[in-house]
């Protein structure tokens, strides 16, 4: 039977980048590279399971979290 990894930790409801400081914005950026490096650590070894493919999901909703700060960044400039 495959593991249940629970993502919940992973997939938490963020505010939108338009409404944050720049600061606010370096913080959570920073926040959110921790969250993707500690879901690293518990990436299933089986690519083909259901696990993988959630812990996938949340992986990539956190790159396009981090994608959507950096643009925000940008904006700042």
């Amino acid at each position: 039977m495959a593991e249940i990894i629970d993502l919940s930790n992973y997939l938490q409801q963020e505010p939108d980048p338009a409404d944050m400081t720049r600061e606010e914005l370096l913080t959570n950026l920073q926040a959110l590279r921790q969250r993707i490096s500690e879901l690293d650590e518990r990436e299933p070894a089986d690519m083909d399971s259901e696990a993988y493919e959630s812990w996938g999901d949340a992986h990539e909703a956190l790159e396009d979290r981090v994608d959507e700060i950096l643009d925000r960044l940008d904006e700042l400039k």
